[in-house]
């Protein structure tokens, strides 16, 4: 690449994928090496569901520069400091998966080990009462974390509930500001190279013709350039996640904000619940295999809070990826290169691991093929390790009280899900990767969360005297619910750091 030809780069689609990644191409690649053209068309919908985050999110908007009080009140965004599940183990149970640790290690020793060392001399506490995110949740607080390590409150993150549709008009004018040029239009062809089989230009439907160097394929469930054009297969997961539809519609809020997303397991499926500042998301996604549609629409109905605000949209989707996610010259990004349900609240997370991969990786001409080699191995691990993360909520339940719960239940896992449950049950160990977005927390939150009891502990904790481990459990439960009873609520800290929207403003 030199200065006098810079790389065209044509984005096909808007949308929270389309506009994340123009606002990230214009902001991190020196603007002398690229031309960036985004291209969406308002006949085109977008799915605009995906309202929860993780808190790797911060750091994408850190990079970008947003000032986080301002992008909140834009996208009446709240702050997120886990996800409730409600009745996947049993009928009944609840827990919360943290965005934060158990515990503080102890003797070189990780805290799940002392907890479950303490179960067997009769402790009932639940590791629950030992997370400083799932306390403060549970009581509908929130504060940002402070840097003294010492403190409990400097032992978890946070993220962020926003309207995606918001979210992506924020991102569209910051991308535009930065060169991003953006042209209103349908996509009705798509020319391919003769000799090389690289996508060379598309049309729309006015006539106009757009060449480009590289293409970003954002055009959602469809992979209009990384499907339809150059073909390159699908690898569907649904025999291990059999969920394929699901129903949104947002509702006005009732009642206190909650500094967390829920999700209640329900006869086929489950019901998300995320709540904004000007109202709440709410979705059931379900299995048409054994449930049908005007039910799941129903049931969806019947379990929300208040009136919907909008007629409900339904959606169909496999879950799974695509074999390539960079073919030749394009590079799809969003729901054109996989989809794994929300249940986790990755998609957008995948959206911000392929940008910050390709950016890492961008092209030089002529392209070279190590790029997209590597590009796909670590966006395949990426994938795979979220996809297990959710397959272990289906399957790690007892609930037989339906054919769908069965089902999950007894069915086979990959077999590195298998291996690293095995691990677990055995004596409560969680391995590390380099790749994978989920950390021990997580694990042992579903984990514990859903009756996944290891069998034995780690046998190191012995070296720990009975009356020094029950003042070590003792004195962590009360440090941190002694902290969390000094932390504002969720309401009053959106307000005290001007994150909050005011409808009269």
């Amino acid at each position: 690449m030199n200065a006098e030809s810079p790389m065209r780069v044509l984005i096909v689609g808007g949308g929270t994928s389309g506009w994340m990644t123009a606002a990230a191409l214009s902001r991190l690649l020196p603007p002398r090496n690229v031309k960036i053209q985004l291209v969406e068309s308002k006949q085109i919908g977008t799915v605009g569901v995906g309202e929860a985050t993780v808190p790797h999110i911060r750091f994408f908007n850190a990079k970008l520069g947003f000032d986080e009080a301002e992008f909140m009140k834009k996208t009446r965004a709240t702050f997120k400091l886990g996800i409730e599940f409600r009745n996947w183990s049993r009928i009944g149970d609840s827990y919360i998966h943290p965005f934060g640790a158990f515990g503080r290690d102890m003797a070189d020793l990780p805290f799940h080990q002392h907890w479950l060392r303490a179960r067997t001399s009769g402790l009932t506490t639940s590791i629950q009462d030992y997370s400083v995110p799932i306390l403060a949740a549970r009581h509908d607080k929130f504060m940002h974390p402070v840097e003294d390590m010492h403190s409990p409150l400097s032992t978890f993150s946070y993220a962020y509930q926003f309207d995606a549709s918001r979210y992506a008009d924020y991102l569209r004018s910051f991308a535009t500001t930065h060169g991003v040029q953006r042209t209103e239009g349908k996509i009705v062809d798509v020319e391919l190279n003769g000799e090389n089989g690289y996508v060379q230009s598309v049309t729309l439907e006015n006539g106009d013709r757009i060449e480009a160097d590289l293409f970003i394929d954002c055009s959602g469930f469809r992979g209009l350039l990384i499907e339809q054009a150059l073909k390159t297969g699908y690898e569907e997961w649904s025999h291990w996640l059999p969920c394929d539809r699901a129903f949104a519609a947002p509702c006005e809020t009732v009642g206190s904000l909650s500094p967390y997303t829920r999700a209640s397991a329900h006869d086929a499926g489950w019901f998300w619940r995320i709540p904004l500042q000007h109202r709440v998301g709410n979705g059931h996604v379900y299995s048409s295999a054994f449930y049908d549609d005007e039910k799941a629409l129903s049931s969806l109905l019947g379990q929300m809070e208040s009136a919907p605000l909008t007629d409900p949209i339904h959606l169909r989707f496999t879950t799974g990826k695509r074999r390539k996610q960079w073919s030749r010259n394009v590079v799809a990004i969003g729901l054109a290169s996989g989809f794994l349900e929300p249940l986790e609240s990755t998609s957008i997370h995948l959206i911000q691991l392929a940008i910050g991969y390709l950016v890492d990786l961008f092209p030089r001409r002529p392209f070279d093929p190590m790029n997209e080699i590597e590009f796909n191995r670590i966006m395949a691990l990426e994938y795979e390790r979220i996809r297990d993360f959710i397959i272990l909520h289906y399957h790690a339940t007892e609930r037989d009280d339906t054919p769908f719960w069965d089902y999950c239940r007894t069915m086979s896992v990959p077999d590195s899900l298998k291996e690293r449950m095995q691990l677990f049950i055995e004596r409560g160990v969680v391995p590390h990767y380099r790749e994978g977005m989920f950390l021990d927390a997580s694990w042992l939150a579903v984990y514990f969360g859903q009756n996944v009891i290891p069998r034995h502990y780690d046998p190191s904790c012995n070296r720990l005297e009975q009356e020094q481990l029950t003042s070590f459990m003792d004195g962590v439960q009360q440090e941190y619910s002694g902290a969390v009873s000094h932390m504002p609520t969720h309401e009053a800290s959106l307000r005290l750091s001007g994150a909050h929207h005011d409808s009269h403003e």
